[in-house]
């Protein structure tokens, strides 16, 4: 009693009967869509009269309608020779129809949700009742069922606007709210079903991400509990539920078939009797048509049935955006495989959304890209270059790593920076030689530098930029360190082995140091400061990077004349090398000037001195690169010398 006076003092008199309104409202919505779709499909077969008849007596008793005539309606129907339609019962389908759409738009008279609702009804009522006939051109059939907007209003289109003008209405007419749904004229049996409906809800709406979606409302429809979720955004894409005693029947509508089958596997732990799953054409829906499939579910008792709805509400989440994240990794997997993976991510509690978000397929794109052609062939996807377990392996990685880091707070660079890790992590996990972990130590270096020159590139950096460096750069350090520790792992036997674990161990000094200088760079909290010190210290930065190209230059070339590739690519090799020795020299001289120009007296000392750490840390970096190149040259010129 005290929420309904906090309603009738909110709300005003007049509103008094608007929660039996609104029922008798929702009602009449399901027995207008049935009519709608019993003209409907009594058309289509007419047109195909060699294609088995609807069965639309279950939908019928699930509206509450009793009249059983309507069962034979489109088996009956029959296209005539001069191209009407002779629609049995027609006139009386309309006309019922019509009064139902008119109950729809009683508790809307105020008309501030849906402006001219009634004069829109009075128009199109006369419009219908008098061209639909039992023999009637399939023109008729549009004026009451169609919901193409270019081609002119229609019934169906008044009741699709009201239907969310009453959807609207019953959030703000609820008397309550229970555990985020929007309630009104419950009975004490009734809160316990809402309240496990929306604990699964609630279990994994976190992994929408910041997708709208999942508004769930719930009311009482006579003998029946109405649960409706709006899932997401898209007119057709609505699960409405109804309880009465212990059988739980949902209607569900969707533009895609193929979610449709994916929620009903969903749910494949319950024994949900499914209807046979009716495609109804409509204009106003992507591709003209949706499908609609009713499942109902007996429980056994009444936990039972608190269970069914609690899990129910926990995989509506998984439904939003599913289409499309089913066409982004269809191009790194098979169909089946590419639906298994979805299932899968439901499965774990993880979802989709949360790829979607971080990048998607660009994500995936980038990290080939940066894998390198030599391991993934241009013009394969992903499956055909690695194989369809491995490819498994690593998206199964990217949708756990989005979905836990997105809602921990990281960034969608710090997920790209992870996926492209985990790859080249994959990749080497087989047959991978010891030169493998050197070109992928040396990629990680060169990160970190870029990394650091992107910061120093900013005209303007604060705190924060350099913030978000030290963490990518400490990312990649922690990478490089988990290859030089696989390289000391390495079987005794294994070629060069001895070699590959100190070229590494040098190679991880310039890690270590780039990752030192992007530390000391966060520590300059003066803007001023860091204006003054930036040119000087973005100098040696550059020089850095250029070091580390090098390397990764002189790595591969290595690479491959270690593979038996000849004598061509030594050229090319020696230049890498001394381009980096060349590199060394310029940053101990860009060192030497930057210490002089962070002398300026209106440099804090703070600042001076983490300038300073920094610079040294980047001109050590390059003193390193040097070192693991001058390693690299000895080791091929005594391979070639042997051989």
């Amino acid at each position: 009693m005290a929420d309904k006076s906090r309603m009738v003092n909110a709300l005003g008199e007049r509103k008094l009967t608007l929660p039996a309104q609104l029922r008798a409202a929702l009602a009449a919505n399901d027995r207008t869509k049935f009519y709608f779709t019993l003209l409907q499909s009594a058309r289509a077969h007419a047109d195909r009269p060699d294609l088995p008849a609807a069965d639309l007596s279950g939908e019928r008793l699930r509206v509450g309608i009793e009249d059983t005539a309507l069962d034979e309606v489109v088996r009956q129907a029959v296209r005539e020779p001069d191209g009407r339609y002779h629609i049995p019962h027609a006139r009386e389908i309309a006309r019922a129809a019509v009064e139902d759409v008119g109950e729809m738009l009683e508790p809307l008279s105020e008309g501030t949700l849906l402006p001219q609702a009634q004069s829109r009804f009075e128009a199109l009522s006369r419009r219908t009742l008098a061209c639909v006939a039992d023999d009637l051109e399939g023109s008729a059939v549009d004026q009451l069922t169609g919901a193409d907007r270019a081609a002119g209003d229609s019934m169906h289109l008044l009741v699709m606007d009201a239907h969310k003008a009453i959807n609207t209405l019953q959030g703000q007419v609820a008397t309550e709210r229970i555990d985020g749904a929007a309630v009104f004229d419950l009975k004490p049996a009734d809160r316990p079903l809402v309240r496990a409906f929306m604990r699964g809800v609630n279990r994994t709406a976190p992994l929408r991400i910041d997708h709208p979606g999942l508004g769930t409302t719930a009311t009482r429809s006579g003998e029946r509990l109405l649960i409706q979720n709006d899932i997401g955004t898209t007119d057709a894409h609505v699960l409405v539920l109804h309880v009465e005693g212990l059988a739980a029947t949902l209607t569900y509508t969707d533009v895609h078939l193929p979610r449709l089958l994916f929620l009903q596997a969903l749910l494949d732990r319950y024994s949900v009797k499914w209807d046979d799953t009716i495609t109804r054409r409509d204009p106003a829906y992507e591709g003209g048509i949706y499908h609609m499939t009713v499942g109902t579910f007996a429980a056994g008792d009444a936990p039972q049935l608190e269970d069914y709805l609690e899990w129910l509400g926990s995989r509506l989440v998984f439904l939003i955006d599913w289409n499309r994240a089913r066409k982004r990794l269809r191009s790194f997997l098979p169909k089946a495989k590419a639906l298994a993976l979805l299932r899968w991510a439901a499965d774990e509690e993880l979802g989709h959304v949360a790829f979607l978000r971080a990048g998607g397929e660009q994500m995936i794109y980038e990290a080939m890209q940066f894998a390198g052609a030599g391991q993934l062939p241009g013009g394969r996807r992903l499956f055909e270059a690695i194989g369809e377990e491995r490819a498994v392996e690593f998206l199964r990685f990217v949708l756990r790593t989005c979905s836990e880091g997105l809602r921990a707070g990281e960034t969608p660079l710090f997920l790209h920076d992870a996926v492209r890790a985990e790859l080249l992590a994959l990749l080497r996990s087989g047959e991978q030689t010891l030169f493998d972990l050197v070109s992928d130590h040396a990629a990680f270096v060169l990160e970190i530098a870029q990394a650091i020159q992107l910061g120093l590139a900013i005209a303007d950096p604060t705190g924060e930029t350099f913030a978000r460096v030290t963490a990518r750069a400490k990312y990649w350090e922690q990478q490089a360190d988990r290859l030089l520790n696989s390289a000391r792992d390495a079987p005794p036997h294994s070629p060069h082995v001895e070699f590959v674990r100190g070229l590494l161990e040098v190679a991880d000094d310039a890690a270590d140091e780039l990752e030192d200088a992007a530390f000391h760079l966060s520590l300059i909290g003066n803007p001023e400061a860091l204006a003054k010190v930036r040119p000087a210290l973005a100098r040696i930065a550059d020089l850095a990077v250029s070091g580390a190209q090098e390397v990764v230059k002189a790595v591969e070339a290595a690479r491959e004349l270690d593979r038996g590739i000849g004598t061509d690519g030594m050229h090319g090799f020696l230049e890498a090398v001394h381009r980096t020795l060349e590199v060394e020299r310029q940053a101990d001289a860009a060192e030497r000037d930057a210490q002089r120009e962070l002398l300026d007296p209106g440099v804090d000392f703070r600042s001076l001195h983490t300038a300073s750490e920094a610079a040294g840390s980047l001109e050590n970096a390059t003193d390193a690169m040097l070192a693991e190149a001058l390693a690299l040259r000895d080791f091929v010129l005594r391979r070639m010398q042997a051989d």
